[in-house]
């Protein structure tokens, strides 16, 4: 169930990007507004990590998900009755507040569903599944935008989160969460979760590579819809044929990921990841058409796909499940400050100097990520022997 719902929200979610991110650039062609746009989509998640991260462990995971597919349908009810990019700015805004709520809630609860020694693959396929919508959603958004406009994408992705409580609500949901966590009071249970991810180190580990790594994630995203319109003058069709590489790459190798971690070190997975988005990513910058970049794209993609099943996998192995739902809060918040500042950062790079050198900087960001990932990661064990409880004796005094 959690799997088909993670389907069906994400093929709509990905096909509404691409409608909002063209109906943005369309009515302002502005690398400011669209990077506006893409921070205010995650930019809640700061807030939550910072202030509400605690919830994640103290109520029911399955009804946070439930409510956050809702007020997501909320919004895209309400997308197509926008006037301006302001408006759309805003109810993106709204929408990401509740993804904020979805997403840690479906991955803290992950590995009470399987059996340790399975939780490798599990993170693989359900990164796989949710990758394959990046792969179909954007190719038939730019198709769908290009033809009708955006707002039939918008109707459309209201539906599949309906589809996805209702699946979500199958779940029974003491399967998402052995018990919620016991306050000791507000600010307590904050600094628990702070306290975790500084002295854990399969987290520390996250916190440091992966918030690089966002700094040039950001530059790919905000700069992508001005490579395939200016760069390549490909259109609405380039700019979703780019996204769909890229959800191509990312199913492939969050797929790969799971079996290499069972035979491979992790600092090896880790490191070799973050390398191949890092090659991947300079050899698009210098393509000499749509084509041949998202080739590229899809072997940076490929890179992310298998790097995010690392951090997850990290994640869950490193934090007990009381911790666990604030764990990847405090990360994903971590995480969006990287990426907003990039985005800004990226907005204005963008204007100034063009798409393709803004992929190159990234390029090279992604080199030192992977050397980060390969040094850090060093003695880090995520076999399947490894001890979830172990990072408990850091936070003895919450």
């Amino acid at each position: 169930m959690l799997f088909l719902a993670a389907f069906g929200s994400g093929l709509g979610t990905w096909l509404a990007f691409v409608a909002l991110t063209v109906d943005v650039f369309d009515r302002t062609h502005s690398g400011p507004w669209v990077s506006a746009l893409l921070i205010a989509d995650f930019l809640p998640m700061i807030l939550i990590g910072l202030v509400f991260g605690p919830l994640l462990d103290r109520l029911s995971r399955r009804w946070l998900a439930v409510a956050a597919d809702l007020a997501r349908f909320g919004v895209f009810c309400a997308l197509p009755f926008a006037t301006s990019a302001a408006q759309i700015v805003t109810l993106a805004a709204a929408a990401g507040f509740a993804t904020g709520f979805f997403r840690p809630a479906v991955y803290a609860g992950l590995p009470n569903l399987v059996d340790d020694a399975d939780l490798p693959r599990a993170n693989s396929l359900l990164q796989t599944i949710e990758n394959a919508t990046t792969t179909a959603g954007p190719l038939v958004g730019g198709i769908l935008v290009s033809t009708s406009g955006p707002d039939t994408a918008y109707w459309i992705n209201a539906a599949t989160f309906v589809v996805s409580a209702l699946l979500l609500l199958r779940i029974p949901g003491r399967l998402l969460q052995a018990r919620p966590a016991q306050s000791r009071g507000h600010l307590r249970d904050l600094r628990a979760g702070f306290a975790l991810v500084r002295h854990a180190r399969p987290l520390l580990t996250v916190l440091v590579v992966w918030n690089v790594a966002m700094l040039a994630n950001a530059g790919v995203n905000v700069a992508e819809v001005v490579l395939a319109k200016v760069s390549f003058h490909s259109g609405d069709f380039g700019f979703g044929l780019l996204v769909a590489a890229a959800g191509l790459g990312l199913a492939g190798g969050s797929l790969a990921a799971g079996p290499l971690l069972e035979r491979r070190r992790t600092r090896e997975v880790y490191g070799g990841s973050l390398a191949l988005m890092a090659v991947g990513t300079a050899l698009a910058a210098v393509s000499p058409n749509v084509w041949v970049a998202a080739a590229c794209v899809v072997v940076s993609g490929a890179g992310n796909g298998s790097t995010v099943v690392c951090n997850a996998l990290l994640v869950q192995r490193g934090a007990p499940d009381e911790l666990r739902g604030r764990a990847f809060t405090v990360l994903m918040s971590s995480t969006a400050v990287s990426l907003g500042a990039g985005m800004i950062a990226a907005g204005l790079v963008t204007n100034a100097l063009g798409a393709r050198w803004v992929w190159g900087i990234a390029a090279a960001v992604l080199a030192l990520a992977a050397a980060l990932g390969l040094s850090l990661a060093r003695g880090v064990d995520v076999a399947r022997e490894a001890p979830e409880a172990t990072p408990l004796p850091v936070v003895p005094g919450y």
